[in-house]
């Protein structure tokens, strides 16, 4: 044997056996060749290496301990390290009589003897000694056992249990449940005592890892291992070990999934067919979300691009790329497991090392970069970040901010929204503000704050897909997010502009407290900002977007209710008449009296809103000559006289009795001093609890909020769970911070909350406000 042949015996792995198994071939033919610790030799290995089911040849032609070329490579090559010594006569552990399901033209149930062994599960015709023996299920910790369920003994009348292996299963009756349970019992606990069963591929890993500071061994074991290297043919196994019959996927089988070993064939499938695919973008989003939806096959994406990467014929074509780039895309969603994550790496920096100053290099050279930044992803990546991803480019993000303004900036997989709104500070000049500042997802009616640690990426592919659903326009929008300091905000910057922008949104939707006049001038002071001295000409907004509307309407329902000659019955719920034995006639008459009440309604709304609207202009001809600037400080001034200005309101259902039992719809205003209780449209607080007051505050329950002030417990219902714990978190720290315990001069919105609760010192009052601790 040459010199190099002997290093390559001295230095790759040994002591393990494989097993030459083909799809199709009879169960009866599998066997594992299991050791006995004397045959051991004294550094744990036996003498032999790795030996195939076929012979192989090496590159000289000398018979060597190699995995077959192709296209034995993709067979479905297993090995196994027992710890278990083969008994001639296996100890059998239980036997009796069970009915096998059989599939033919139809699936009927046949009587059998089963005996499971320490080893195998086997059946026979008869009991008796000598008989033939039909069938041998091998067991390996890769086997899997479906329990018995009711489903299907109510459906058959029988207590089922199934047994997955390599190439069967069996699916085993009995009429007795304890005799199924202890069939399972039984099976699964030989299952749990095998060692872990091991692919050539994990092995020749293994063996690189060990030498991959010695290149011609490394370079040896490439060579002559097939497996490790580009190919053309199919994949008939995966290239690591996934449990047979795997029920880890079945969450998702209404996505159409077979079970992970079939999805791990199939992808490798779609990995070949990227080379000639005239568009691979869908292929590569199909393959990152089947990853997304299985976890466990993430590895094996992995594994099966860097063997598409491999000593390919043709390295630098386009067609060739495709795996790099899908490789890309992978490094930017999912992190590989830490042995895969280490081949990788190792894989990147041999490519950059053979190819320098290539397309290779440079996609190798990204991937290494990705690795170091990539967290999880909660979708895969869109179609336009896939086409920016391949080209090794950055994104193009617009963020909007209160007006008509916005910002594109670049962004990367990797930027997170707190590293966004820095950026957006530092752009519009803010970063010195003592107020905080946030990215919200926002429509025409709906708003959300963004986690800190969110990606960017992924909030713009979720918008993305909402907009077909909601049939509105999704956007970034930048924010202020903790008023912290009103006084301390230049009349010239932009950051009053946002502080107006933000207050108007409020006022329109009727969460500022005012009177009518109030609402009014507040409404003349926006127009005279917007448009300037009044005109006929001038373009005029419509009143929705001056004037809160629910004002309107509940002013325009208390008209009627008390105008004279309402019929009593328009006082009551219908459900009051709702056991009434009306006749058709009557009927056709109380749907025309509402038809005609609805018509009514919206013409006292019209009526009403172009009074409202006419009041508006008055006030707004009185203006003349005040400047945008003078406007908004006019329009802030009144807005400032609300004792809870720069709050942010939450509907809220608040339980007034501990058990539960009455509620009442209020607000929640969450300040930076302070939480308070309103009722809804009145200016005054009904209670107010400073931060110092309260102990402790958090969920208690999927849509319970929970605040404990002193000796008291205030609970709300409310479906703004999470940015409610956010916001309070967030004015907790910037107190800690500014009373000098802080470290992070950046304030943050916590990613999320946890169900539990944030815990506040308990201790006479304290110099310094402690920040909660985590949820316990």
């Amino acid at each position: 044997m040459p010199l190099q042949g002997v290093c390559w015996f001295l230095c790759c792995r040994q002591g393990f056996s494989l097993l030459g198994r083909d799809y199709g071939e009879k169960e009866e033919e599998e066997s594992f060749e299991l050791r006995n610790k004397e045959d051991l030799t004294p550094n744990g290995r036996t003498p032999a290496e790795v030996t195939v089911s076929q012979p192989t040849r090496t590159a000289n032609g000398t018979n060597g301990h190699t995995v077959s070329e192709a296209p034995d490579e993709m067979r479905s090559l297993i090995i196994e390290k027992s710890k278990m010594g083969l008994e001639e006569d296996p100890e059998v552990l239980v036997k009796g009589w069970l009915l096998l399901e059989v599939r033919g033209k139809w699936i009927k149930q046949r009587r059998y003897w089963f005996v499971l062994s320490q080893d195998s599960l086997d059946y026979y015709m008869g009991s008796e000694k000598g008989a033939r023996r039909l069938g041998t299920l091998v067991l390996t910790n890769l086997c899997s056992v479906i329990w018995p369920d009711k489903q299907t003994y109510k459906e058959t009348g029988y207590w089922s249990i199934t047994v997955y292996g390599r190439a069967h299963c069996y699916r085993l009756f009995t009429k007795h449940f304890n005799e199924a349970v202890h069939w399972a019992c039984a099976v699964q606990k030989i299952i749990d005592t095998k060692s872990p069963v091991e692919t050539p591929t994990q092995l020749l890993i293994r063996d690189i890892e060990e030498n991959k500071f010695n290149p011609e061994v490394v370079e040896h074991i490439y060579q002559h291992n097939p497996i490790l290297k580009y190919t053309q043919g199919p994949l008939y196994a995966p290239l690591l070990p996934f449990p047979y019959g795997s029920l880890e996927h079945t969450y998702h089988s209404g996505k159409g999934y077979g079970s992970v070993r079939e999805e791990a064939v199939k992808l490798f499938n779609c990995l070949q067919q990227l080379e000639s695919a005239r568009e691979p973008v869908p292929i590569i989003q199909g393959v990152l979300q089947t990853c997304l939806d299985l976890r466990p096959l993430r590895d094996e994406v992995y594994c099966q691009l860097v063997k598409q990467t491999s000593y390919t014929p043709s390295p630098y074509t386009a067609a060739h790329l495709r795996y790099w780039q899908l490789l890309t895309c992978m490094s930017c969603t999912f992190l590989p497991g830490p042995t895969v994550l280490k081949y990788l790496r190792f894989h990147l920096k041999r490519i950059q090392s053979q190819s320098p100053e290539s397309e290779m290099d440079n996609y190798a050279s990204f991937i290494s970069e990705a690795l170091e930044k990539t967290k999880f992803r909660e979708s895969v990546p869109s179609w336009e970040e896939i086409q920016m991803l391949m080209s090794r480019q950055e994104m193009l993000c617009t963020v909007h901010y209160p007006g008509p303004g916005s910002c594109q900036l670049y962004i990367s997989s990797h930027t997170t929204a707190n590293e966004l709104v820095r950026r957006m500070q530092e752009k519009l000049g803010l970063q010195d503000s003592k107020n905080t500042f946030a990215l919200y997802k926002q429509n025409a009616l709906w708003e959300q704050p963004v986690a800190g640690g969110a990606l960017i990426a992924d909030i713009l592919t979720s918008l993305t897909a909402k907009e077909p659903e909601s049939k509105a326009q999704w956007k970034l929008c930048f924010k202020l997010y903790c008023l912290l300091d009103a006084d301390s905000i230049s009349v010239d910057s932009i950051e009053y502009f946002f502080l107006f922008e933000q207050c108007h949104e409020m006022v329109v939707r009727g969460q500022l407290p005012a009177c009518e006049e109030d609402l009014q001038a507040l409404a003349a002071l926006r127009l005279q900002c917007l448009v300037g001295d009044f005109s006929t000409h001038a373009p005029c907004p419509p009143l929705d977007e001056l004037f809160p509307g629910d004002t309107l309407e509940a002013r325009v329902l208390m008209s009627l209710a008390a105008a004279p000659g309402c019929p009593a019955a328009q006082r009551f719920h219908t459900g009051l008449l709702a056991g009434t034995l009306w006749s058709h006639a009557a009927a056709a008459a109380a749907h025309k009296q509402r038809v005609e009440q609805d018509l009514r309604l919206r013409s006292r709304l019209k009526e009403e809103a172009a009074a409202v609207m006419g009041a508006i202009l008055e006030r707004w001809k009185g203006l003349a000559g005040y400047s945008r600037r003078d406007s908004i400080a006019a329009y802030l001034t009144i807005a400032r006289q609300w004792s809870g200005f720069g709050c942010t309101l939450y509907e809220v259902d608040f339980y007034i009795s501990s058990t539960g039992s009455f509620s009442q719809k209020l607000w929640l205003g969450v300040a930076a001093t302070s939480v308070s209780l309103y009722k809804q449209g009145e200016s005054e607080a009904l209670e107010s609890f400073p931060y110092g007051q309260i102990c402790s505050y958090g969920v208690s329950d999927s849509n319970t909020f929970k605040i404990t002030a002193g000796d008291r417990d205030l609970l709300f219902e409310t479906t703004k769970l999470t940015e409610i714990m956010q916001l309070m978190n967030a004015y907790f720290s910037a107190i800690h911070r500014q009373r000098g315990k802080g470290e992070d001069s950046d304030l943050a919105i916590t990613d999320g909350t946890e169900v539990g609760f944030r815990r506040l010192g308990s201790a006479p009052p304290p110099a310094l406000l402690e920040l909660p601790s985590h949820p316990v």
